[in-house]
């Protein structure tokens, strides 16, 4: 697995030398989580940048209204946190949660800082991915108040492809921001089509 972690690494960041590869592998503490098993709870401080080398995990807040708001999803070969937590070590608002067994690779603030210090490259790549999950967050936020439900759900299906064969209808719907009604609506037309 920590070989697909250096293929990612090489595929979508600047290339690291074997030693800058190994010494942020060093640095990680990799464990597997049972499905349903949290990484992170509401109030909580996140304590992790996460990359998942296996499995799938969702991070998720609880609405006033005691509904669940899906931030986003994980899959194998991808990076999560709550950046916000993370950084100025404050409770969180949000859940990091398992939806399968799954295999992370994770790094404490004080041990990624110091590896951002040692490894310049690191450092871009970060700011890279910041820069990234920002826009991705911005596109994602304008789409939500514009696009149409239809629009969201085809938007969904291409940012994650094969996702409706791992999550719930429910948690799709909790994604795009549309009720779980409308979501079985917009699928039952799209099968209409086919």
């Amino acid at each position: 697995m920590i070989s697909g972690f250096k293929e990612y690494m090489n595929a979508h960041a600047i290339t690291f030398t074997d030693d800058e590869m190994e010494r942020i592998i060093g640095a990680a503490t990799i464990t597997t989580l049972k499905k349903k098993q949290f990484l992170l709870q509401a109030g909580d401080v996140c304590r992790y940048k996460i990359f998942v080398l296996a499995g799938f995990l969702r991070m998720y807040g609880i609405g006033a209204d005691g509904e669940e708001h899906i931030m986003q999803f994980s899959p194998a070969m991808s990076w999560t946190t709550d950046g916000e937590s993370y950084n100025n070590r404050i409770p969180s608002n949000y859940n990091i949660e398992a939806l399968e067994e799954s295999r992370v690779m994770l790094w404490t603030k004080d041990s990624f800082e110091e590896l951002v210090k040692a490894i310049p490259s690191l450092k871009r790549y970060s700011d890279k991915l910041i820069t990234q999950y920002l826009n991705l967050s911005r596109n994602r936020l304008y789409k939500t108040i514009s696009a149409t439900p239809e629009e969201k759900y085809e938007d969904f299906l291409k940012n994650y492809p094969g996702i409706l064969n791992k999550v719930p209808l429910r948690m799709a719907a909790s994604y795009i921001g549309v009720s779980l009604k409308t979501l079985s609506r917009i699928r039952q037309a799209q099968l209409q089509r086919v």
